[in-house]
């Protein structure tokens, strides 16, 4: 039996609608300042932000060392061990992803697809920010610097909800976004970090219409579930990252296994790390025990079909035979986020595309091609956020793509898809302008 709630606990959560709520308040207010702010005053925050991230390396992390103590007490398997480390390096990129977005053009305000009309007036579409959005998050701290630096460079406000597991590193970092809010002149509350680790806070923050115009979930597939499911609030989200490398016939056979390991094991944890490898039969003979002898000197797990596991048996070292397992229908579906993969022989270009659109996540899938034709049929056919070409899935990122960074990658089909930088913060509105035009 579980052990009542403290005084104290039942305290704090009887006061948590009344906390939710103002916060709810405070963002709104900030956000129509923030939305009439000049592009100046915007990037002189990110700016300044930059500079405390790497001023502060040293204190932040000795606040995420207790997070990263903490949770490998508490038994938190590596790779999500791994999404909590605040590194120097993760400081440095999101430091430099806050210069980048400082140096790009400020789409607020832009007016797009002006049209004169027959009736003599001109209509036309203007970017505007969303006004608040709440952002729900599991394990990687970097997203506190991501979203709030996206929200300020958009114009928007935003309310952070981090996982309990990253709570100490969460604070200093939302402490360091608020200081240079004030550096800049723009009020703090345009980003504010909800205090608690009660996660009755998400159940009230994806409930208040009133206040927050869109929530983004950013975490497991069980939290993206209950967000989608009890949510009053549009959401962006994606459920999973079960991301695709397809190698063709005909293809670049070194650069293949290149981009195939990469994509695979240059980092476990990540939503854009490759899930499943299909090689197409005319090279597997070639491919796969090339690909299959790096694998297990990496200590990656496949998981194959028939035909796919004949030839990795082939090979000779010790390791691959205890690291080769059957492919049940599941493993089509999964994603893994550790060292394991699903391996499978296919005809060609066409059954590498079904199998995709079936079974993916609709994430991330590469082709690795020497055939314009198949990479072109590819990019159209597949039914995913990003597709790509001889390129490694790992590349599936805002940062990465130019957009200075993202506030998660979403698999939705409307508003926003693939990675979710500025513009998809933002919102068009139709203005029109007229010369005393009248309607008859």
């Amino acid at each position: 039996m579980n052990a009542p709630d403290s005084p104290q606990a039942l305290a704090a959560r009887s006061d948590l609608p009344d906390l939710m709520k103002a916060m709810g308040l405070k963002a709104k207010v900030a956000s129509a300042l923030v939305a009439r702010a000049p592009a100046a005053i915007k990037n002189k925050a990110l700016l300044s932000l930059a500079g405390l991230l790497r001023s502060q390396t040293a204190p932040l992390q000795v606040a995420n060392a207790k997070d990263v103590e903490r949770a490998k007490a508490a038994g938190l398997a590596a790779p999500m061990v791994d999404r909590l480390v605040l590194s120097p390096k993760i400081i440095e990129t999101v430091a430099v992803g806050c210069e980048q977005l400082a140096a790009m053009p400020d789409v607020i305000g832009e007016i797009i697809g002006m049209k004169q009309q027959p009736s003599g007036i001109r209509v036309g579409q203007m970017r505007v920010p969303i006004g608040v959005f709440g952002m729900i998050y599991e394990s990687r701290p970097n997203v506190t610097i991501e979203a709030a630096s996206l929200a300020i460079k958009s114009g928007n406000a935003c309310i952070l909800r981090g996982g309990s597991e990253a709570i100490e590193s969460n604070k200093a970092l939302a402490a360091l976004v608020q200081q240079a809010l004030t550096a800049a002149g723009l009020p703090a509350d345009a980003v504010q970090l909800v205090p608690t680790v009660d996660r009755e806070a998400v159940g009230i923050l994806i409930a208040m219409p009133q206040y927050v115009d869109v929530i983004i979930p950013r975490g497991g597939k069980g939290l993206i579930e209950r967000v989608s499911r009890d949510a009053k609030v549009p959401v962006i989200k994606h459920l999973d990252g079960n991301c695709h490398v397809y190698v063709d016939d005909p293809c670049d056979m070194a650069m293949a296994v290149t981009v195939a390991d990469n994509a695979k094991t240059q980092k476990y944890s990540p939503c854009n790390a490759s899930e499943g490898l299909l090689v197409a039969r005319g090279v597997a003979a070639d491919f796969l025990p090339k690909i299959g002898t790096i694998y297990a000197a990496k200590g990656v797990e496949m998981r194959c079909d028939a035909e796919s596991k004949a030839i990795l048996q082939t090979i000779r070292a010790e390791p691959v035979e205890a690291l080769l397992r059957d492919a049940t229908e599941q493993d089509w579906y999964e994603e893994y986020l550790a060292p394991v993969i699903s391996i499978k022989v296919v005809a060609g270009v066409d059954e590498a595309i079904a199998h995709i659109n079936q079974y993916s996540s609709h994430h991330t899938d590469a082709i690795l091609t020497r055939d314009h034709l198949h990479a072109q049929q590819f990019l159209r056919e597949v039914d995913s956020a990003s597709v790509m070409v001889n390129a490694s899935t790992r590349f599936a990122d805002g940062f990465e793509f130019g957009l200075g960074a993202e506030i998660g990658i979403s698999t939705d089909k409307f508003h926003a898809r693939g990675p979710v930088g500025i513009e998809g913060l933002t919102s068009l509105k139709y203005v029109v302008l007229g010369n005393g035009e009248v309607r008859v």
